[in-house]
């Protein structure tokens, strides 16, 4: 912390990612804890995925009946999940706040939900992109996409270095979104 302010100090990677003052923020933990669940379920999917992919089943209906297919479909909705009714409501904020939060302490500083939530639409988008290609036949294309995800979601829990986070800060600067006006 620095001697003139009660905000900690942050890395230049987190600087444009704290909470304005006044506004609700969200404890940075919380998308971490959820990043590092779906890291491990991304893995899952690309090992079952791997099987499969030289040669994708004939048919859609037993492309879709695979089980690395049925995973990432459900990753992708939980990417939906998280896009849309934002990153407070997700389940995974659900199990951080009423499992490990009580259990950690409060966080040094708060982060804006606006950054993470942007962040599951990026993961949404890829995992989609999975969806769609594994259906339509393309040979690994639930494998890259699931690994494409999982690397983004292991850089945010093991090294809390969020890229739809970074992303968004990019679009922000460079105009293409809008920063909501204070409350």
């Amino acid at each position: 912390m620095t001697a003139q302010s009660s905000q900690p100090t942050l890395p230049p990677s987190k600087r444009g990612l704290a909470a304005a003052p006044g506004r609700p923020g969200i404890d940075p933990r919380g998308p971490r804890f959820g990043a590092g669940i779906t890291a491990v379920l991304l893995l899952v999917t690309i090992g079952l995925g791997l099987g499969s992919a030289a040669g994708p089943a004939a048919t859609i209906a037993a492309r879709a009946s695979e089980p690395s297919f049925v995973l990432l479909v459900l990753i992708t909705a939980l990417f939906a999940w998280g896009a849309f009714a934002g990153v407070r409501r997700h389940p995974y904020g659900w199990l951080y706040k009423t499992l490990v939060r009580p259990r950690v302490g409060p966080p040094s500083h708060l982060e804006d939900p606006a950054p993470p939530t942007f962040s599951q639409g990026v993961g949404l988008f890829v995992t989609l992109v999975g969806v769609v290609l594994h259906l339509a036949g393309v040979p690994f294309a639930l494998v890259i996409f699931a690994a494409l995800a999982f690397v983004a979601a292991f850089l945010n829990s093991v090294f809390d270095y969020c890229l739809g986070c970074q992303i968004y800060l990019l679009l922000l600067r460079g105009g293409v979104i809008k920063a909501r006006p204070a409350a």
